[in-house]
């Protein structure tokens, strides 16, 4: 088969006096809606250099773009496939006009399009298995991969691609197949790359777990990451990554909590929105920006017995008043591009067949405007499990005219394409869906400038991809995560001094990423090599605590013991969810044994979900949870325990005593009882919980309530001391209660937080504003509603804050 695309192939670039090549940082068009205006497109590489044909150099980028995409289709002609239509060869078209609005492309677009055309825009192909001639598995072309334009014509015809997925590619492949694409569809509609993006890109760098980062309460840090992430991702031509998941983890069975911000919808909708403003950035139309996609929308995280994909049992006010929220800020104010509809059904509707949530909430009320994807499978589930439709056919046919725009590996093509096809022509479905569904993809396209400038600098990757700028971030995300549990008789932080450590454990001596992260990425730093590294001059014992026996030998004969436990992939992650959250294997067993060897213990946790250790909780003298913290955890961690971190993560998720808790969540409604036979209810470590290597102490809290009938924010002030002999951060965390409202609201909720850094002895004035609107109840009317009456506030370090006040809303 003939070769097309190499390095060599791709690697020239024609100059634009106007624009010049694109480097990380550099901003093409902004993107609007509606009125947008474009820049000077920045240039297309020409795919023709070293042969005889070959661009003008003083084109510009957009007409550069049109002549080699003719020049290319003339040497590779595209089969028809659009109903015997001629290529597209008005240059003066609107939907080819960079200073036009997208909103007028895109329409001008859908009306030149045929109904098979439009129908392909719906559909996601894999590439690694399909359309190169090496991979290294299913979901990766090897680096040194060519594409294939036979096995793409074979596949693709002159119909052209909605997305392609599961290549990650390098920018020299992701080249030679837009390359490609542009020159067999009549209309040269660009091709579409989606990847994963949820705490690190392909074998980029590797950042800590969602839940990991959420304990950091940092949404600048979180953001900056957004921006690491997408940029590592266009700078190989991915345009679209699969993040961030905004369920909330209410259910620790479940094995992807990892994934999640934690169990509140406050902290989860302010974190998800950080990572949405930093992957899309202000505008979608850059070299380092790509389409964020919000998942799994929405109530996945609440699954019926923890299990994965199983239905959720929730009512329509905790849908919007909990499920949703998180949701709603990237959405309305992030702008995000892109939703995930999850696999599950809420009141034995399946969220892909269910227009109230894709239709009325997300677009009507919330203003969405990207493409909603299908999860993996999740449209085939109403034929094959939900048992919704009767037929493959009637399943497209009612995701699409649901609400959903594409299909994410459900149906074989074919299929998928033919349902839709008879559908149209049947007249089951609208037209006007399917246009909806088509624009949404167009418009994507468009918003990220694919259409005037579709190629990718090769060099870019070299000057972004885990650059030192992103290894720092990620080392400074892991210290700011590190979440201390225990400290009884200040064990820690060590002394680096002390001559003899005992590392010991299943986890000690691997760096944990946890799913979606090959554990071989990165620098894959273990808690037993960071500790080397910090304390050379000590001796340090490792045993892996396969043979109890032995470990409980080395132990005895170690000053301190440094126990690395937890979960690891295929016991936590997606579909690996567990009746039993206590410590997996023989760990609680080997954690007993080490315990009773009398020295020193330091438990180090590195785990996906809250556990039950509650004979650790008795017994251990310190425990750090540090989830799975990327590529440079080990380092991290060891900081934390010799003291150069001060720890001050903070936990998003409660830590129940047992599975006979569940569901167990801080902000419970009051009629929810805790009283058991066998336990009195209360957890292990509570939501906000984590302590320092200093003290912190509130006190002269005010609350200013708004004016009477007005629509006045709630102002709360508080000074926060650092009272201890360490510098130190704080997470100060503000708590709400309505209380006496038209329905039953939570016993309290987090409104606002606030990390700050404070030196012994220093005071600072911490002030909270409330917008009414974060206070509105969906009342018994159904309707959104600020209610007068008391309010009772909280603020401290953790959910079970003491000091409090109350203010009056007054109408």
């Amino acid at each position: 088969m003939k070769r097309l695309g190499s390095g060599r192939d791709v690697a020239a670039w024609v100059q634009n006096p106007h624009s010049g090549l694109g480097v990380a940082g550099q901003q093409r068009s902004s993107f609007r809606i509606a009125g947008t205006s474009a820049r000077t497109a920045r240039p297309v590489s020409n795919p023709f250099a070293g042969r005889k044909a070959s661009l003008p150099a003083h084109l510009p980028g957009a007409a550069a773009a049109a002549l080699f995409v003719s020049l290319l289709f003339a040497l590779h002609p595209a089969t028809s496939g659009a109903q015997g239509r001629a290529r597209e060869t008005d240059s003066g078209a609107l939907y080819k006009q960079p200073g036009v609005s997208v909103e007028r492309r895109v329409q001008d677009l859908l009306g030149r399009m045929s109904l098979e055309e439009k129908v392909r825009q719906l559909d996601l192909y894999s590439g690694a298995t399909a359309l190169v001639d090496v991979h290294t598995d299913e979901t990766h072309a090897a680096s040194t991969a060519h594409f294939l334009p036979d096995k793409a014509q074979a596949l693709l015809g002159g119909l052209g691609v909605g997305a392609i997925h599961d290549l990650n590619p390098t920018p020299e492949q992701a080249n030679a197949i837009q390359t490609w694409v542009l020159a067999h569809n009549r209309l040269g509609i660009p091709v579409l790359f989606i990847e994963e993006g949820l705490h690190g890109f392909d074998t980029g760098t590797v950042f800590p777990v969602p839940i990991g980062l959420s304990a950091t309460w940092n949404p600048g840090l979180v953001q900056n990451i957004g921006a690491a992430i997408a940029a590592e991702a266009r700078a190989t031509g991915v345009g679209m990554i699969l993040a961030p998941v905004l369920d909330l983890a209410r259910e620790p069975r479940w094995g992807r909590v990892e994934e999640d911000y934690g169990e509140d919808p406050y902290l989860t909708g302010q974190l998800g929105l950080a990572y949405v403003r930093g992957a899309q950035g202000e505008t979608l139309d850059s070299d380092h920006n790509v389409v964020a996609e919000p998942k799994h929308f929405a109530g996945h995280g609440s699954p019926e017995g923890g299990t994965n994909t199983s239905p959720v049992h929730i009512g329509e006010r905790e849908l919007r008043s909990v499920m949703l929220k998180p949701f709603e800020p990237a959405i309305r104010d992030g702008k995000a591009m892109g939703v995930m509809a999850a696999y599950h059904e809420i009141d034995g509707i399946p969220i892909t067949a269910d227009p109230f949530l894709l239709k009325k909430i997300l677009r009507q009320e919330w203003d969405f405007h990207g493409f909603v994807l299908s999860d993996l499978g999740a449209i085939q589930r109403l034929y094959n499990v939900h048992h919704v439709a009767a037929t493959p056919e009637e399943a497209v046919c009612l995701a699409i005219k649901s609400g959903v725009d594409m299909q994410f590996y459900d149906f074989s093509h074919e299929v998928f394409q033919k349902a839709l096809v008879n559908c149209i022509r049947e007249g089951s479905l609208p037209h006007s869906d399917l246009d909806r569904a088509v624009g949404s993809v167009l418009r994507v396209k468009f918003a990220l400038g694919l259409f005037d400038h579709p190629f990718t600098d090769p060099g870019l990757r070299a000057r972004t991809y885990r650059s030192q700028a992103h290894l720092d971030l990620t080392l400074e995300a892991a210290r700011q995560s590190m979440t201390l549990l225990k400290n009884e008789g200040h064990l820690l932080p060590l002394s680096k001094s002390t001559t003899k450590i005992a590392v010991i454990g299943p986890n000690a001596d691997i760096a944990r990423y946890g799913d979606y992260e090959k554990e071989s990425n990165g620098a894959h730093i273990s808690l037993l090599d960071g500790i080397r590294a910090l304390v050379p001059e000590a001796t340090v014992e490792f045993d892996a605590g396969k043979d109890i026996a032995t470990a409980a030998a080395t132990a005895r004969n170690a000053d301190v013991v440094i126990l690395g436990l937890g979960e690891w992939q295929g016991v936590s992650g997606e579909g690996f969810d567990r009746t039993d959250i206590g410590l997996p294997g023989n760990q609680e067993q080997l954690l007993e044994a080490v315990v009773a060897a009398g020295k020193p213990v330091v438990l180090v946790l590195e785990n996906g979900r809250p556990l039950t250790i509650g004979w650790a909780r008795e017994h251990v003298p310190a425990i750090l949870e540090a989830w799975y913290p990327g590529e440079f955890g080990g380092k991290a961690i060891a900081e934390t325990l010799f003291g150069d971190n001060n720890p001050a993560g903070r936990l998003t998720i409660t830590f129940p005593r047992s599975v006979g808790q569940l569901p167990d969540f801080y902000n419970f409604d009051p009629s929810r009882t805790h009283k058991y036979v066998d336990d009195d209810g209360a957890p292990l470590f509570p939501f906000g919980f984590g302590l320092s290597y200093t003290s912190f102490r509130y006190d002269h809290l005010v609350v200013h309530g708004p004016t009477a009938g007005s629509d006045g924010e709630v102002q709360v002030t508080v000074y926060v001391t650092n009272d201890g002999s360490r510098r130190g951060e704080e997470v100060a965390q503000l708590y709400v209660r309505e209380d006496v409202g038209s329905v039953e609201t939570p016993d309290r909720a987090l409104k606002g937080f606030s990390r700050i850094a404070l030196n012994p002895g220093e005071t600072k004035n911490v002030t909270f504003r409330i917008p009414q609107s974060q206070l509105a109840v969906w009342n018994a009317e159904s309707e959104w509603k600020v209610e007068a009456g008391n309010y009772t506030i909280w603020v401290g370090g953790s959910s079970q804050a003491s000091l409090t006040a109350q203010f009056v809303i007054s109408r």
